[in-house]
């Protein structure tokens, strides 16, 4: 075959032709993984568009089976809706999307992941994608069903109506697929939906699956967070291509202005110092640089020390926020959480959060539960091949109380999460399924890592310290009130409260309820070594006077409630009168273990 004949194969490939062929690329390997993947493509979409609206999401995932391995899968949300111009482009393009040339946070930026799931399904089962849209309560919604055109990578309109709706606004996507569904393991939808939740404690999630079972994902907070904002490229993130590009493109009149305009923290004084080093004009027009010149200027950016990014280009999850996730979502009795301050690699604003729960309802004899997030995503894939995966592992967990063999998981009742925020996540693959490990960030979650470690040794040793304290409180409960008994007997003497002298030898804080002619007098003693601050609640029905408690009422129910600050040794009585009855065996406490407490209840409101 000659050079001509050769010439005459050579054929342009669309981007939707190429992914046609490499679907594994987008992470559409397996069934069940592919059926995971435009799942998440999808509810990312959602979780973004509220978010960028101020909006709460409430999103819908309802998985059924249609035949053998093709299942129907469809996400609705309650977002801004999409306005019908946009939806083919949305939908029905590849490399098609807002967030591509921005720079912060952001889920999604490479315009391929829903409308690579409506390829996929296309692929697949040979049916059109059937999109729902409304922008406005009084309007009707837009359905459209449509293909991708692969040869040309764009959308193919087969069928466009108007139609009632519930939703007041918001986007629906029904795809039929290849896929397969699986329930019992760590890589399932399930799974995916329950991490998600995790990290965006603002979203309400409903999933019914294709049993019919319905799991639901309670919104815990009602604060949408934060948007993150748009910032400059950075020089110390600009790559010599990009750079060539914005000197070709920029509007700005001369190269000093180019600098100021086209950068982030990039001023007068920067902007002359780096244009010296690279021996150019600051008034020359930065359309004309040649590529000589344009590699001076380049490497002048590298010997050149500026600010670091601005961090409100990224979305933290927020340390109160992964603790409440952590003891709501998986009933941990502990958590803790640490966001690191934001830091820099290669220009680009990064930062590191690290939660750790432990017992409660967390089995022992099994590794801990890994949660590994980027950009609020749960990464459910390529686990072993993940920085933060290794970072875990390089840890010795033995020096905070767990059991480890070296180089793994440690052994305990714990779930750990890791989140790394950027506004460029360096990737090992194009899937997006596990981090790379770039130095900075790997230390950075080192560093969290063991800040958090050394606040869970803490609570290992004051629970084995308790521990050991309450099995011998038991001891002496079972033993004072016989010999008291006897010595009583013995001195014709009357019994005496054995509760109290407990208390007083474990150093704990004593509680004394006595009620006398509708008079309740509740005495409060600190028998430990530290000052208590905490509240004492009293629940009854009925009239009550009351001089010192802050008195609150609900239906026919009355709440007392009493801030108590005692010093070591120190003592208080509460009172009130009561025409009716206590509702509460024994007076409620906020503020302490039930550990070091007698003759309360420990209650959290």
């Amino acid at each position: 075959m000659n050079a001509e004949e050769f010439a005459k194969r050579q054929k342009e490939i669309s981007i939707a032709e190429f992914f046609e062929k490499n679907k594994h690329i987008l992470g559409y390997s397996n069934p069940a993984k592919s059926l995971i993947t435009c799942v998440k493509e999808a509810v990312d979409n959602s979780l973004d568009a509220c978010e960028d609206a101020g909006i709460l999401p409430d999103i819908l995932v309802k998985i059924s089976k249609v035949e053998k391995s093709i299942y129907r899968v469809v996400i609705e949300d309650n977002g801004p809706g999409i306005v019908k111009e946009q939806i083919p482009k949305i939908f029905g393009k590849l490399l098609y999307g807002s967030r591509f040339h921005s720079i912060r946070q952001s889920r999604g930026q490479q315009g391929i992941g829903i409308s690579g799931a409506v390829l996929y399904a296309q692929l697949t089962t040979g049916k059109p994608a059937v999109i729902t849209s409304k922008t406005n309560p009084k309007s009707k919604a837009i359905r459209l069903k449509l293909f991708i055109d692969t040869k040309k990578n764009q959308p193919e309109i087969v069928a466009e109506e108007e139609i009632e709706w519930y939703y007041p606004r918001g986007t629906r996507i029904e795809l039929e697929l290849e896929g397969a569904y699986v329930k019992e393991r760590k890589q399932s939808v399930l799974e995916y939906l329950s991490e998600t939740s995790v990290v965006n404690p603002h979203a309400k999630i409903t999933f019914v699956d294709p049993d019919g079972e319905i799991f639901e994902f309670n919104r815990l907070i009602d604060e949408i967070p934060k948007p993150p904002k748009e910032i400059l490229p950075h020089p110390h993130g600009i790559e010599f291509g990009k750079l060539m590009w914005m000197l070709r493109t920029t509007k700005a009149s001369t190269l000093k202005n180019f600098m100021k305009t086209e950068f982030v923290r990039v001023g007068d004084k920067k902007a002359e110092e780096v244009i010296a080093k690279a021996g150019l004009d600051p008034n020359r027009d930065p359309r004309e640089l040649t590529r000589e010149e344009i590699a001076r200027l380049y490497s002048a950016f590298s010997d050149t020390e500026f600010l670091p990014p601005p961090t409100d280009c990224l979305s933290p999850i927020g340390e109160k926020n992964i603790m409440n996730s952590l003891i709501s979502r998986y009933g941990v009795e502990w958590a803790h959480a640490i966001t690191r301050k934001p830091k820099v690699y290669s220009g680009n604003p990064f930062l590191v959060e690290v939660g750790i729960g432990y017992g409660g309802e967390l089995r022992g004899d099994d590794k801990v539960k890994l949660l590994r997030f980027a950009n609020k995503i749960p990464l459910v894939y390529a686990q072993g091949g993940c920085a933060l995966t290794k970072a875990v592992e390089s840890i010795n967990w033995k020096n905070y109380g767990l059991t480890q063999s070296r180089n793994e998981l440690p052994i305990a009742p714990a779930v750990i999460l890791i989140h790394v925020a950027s506004t460029n996540i360096p990737y090992t693959s194009e899937s997006k399924e596990a981090i790379a490990s770039i130095p900075e960030i790997y230390d950075e979650i080192r560093l969290a890592l063991q800040e958090a470690g050394r606040k869970l040794k803490e609570h290992i040793e004051r629970k084995e310290k308790l521990k050991k304290k309450k099995s011998k409180e038991v001891v002496l409960n079972k033993i004072l009130p016989l010999l008291a008994k006897k010595v009583c007997e013995v001195l014709e003497r009357d019994e005496i409260d054995v509760n109290r002298v407990v208390a007083k030898i474990m150093g704990n804080v004593y509680i004394e309820r006595t009620i006398k002619d509708g008079n309740v007098e509740i005495g409060i003693f600190n028998y430990s070594s530290a000052k208590k601050a905490f509240k004492v609640i009293e629940i009854c029905s009925g009239k009550i006077e009351c001089d010192d408690g802050k008195i609150s009422t609900a239906g026919d129910t009355k709440t007392i409630l009493w801030d108590v600050s005692l010093n070591p040794g120190e003592s208080i009585t509460l009172s009130y009168s009561l025409n009716g009855r206590i509702i509460n065996r024994k007076p409620y406490v906020e503020g302490l273990d039930q550990e070091i407490l007698s003759g309360g209840e420990v209650m959290s409101f």
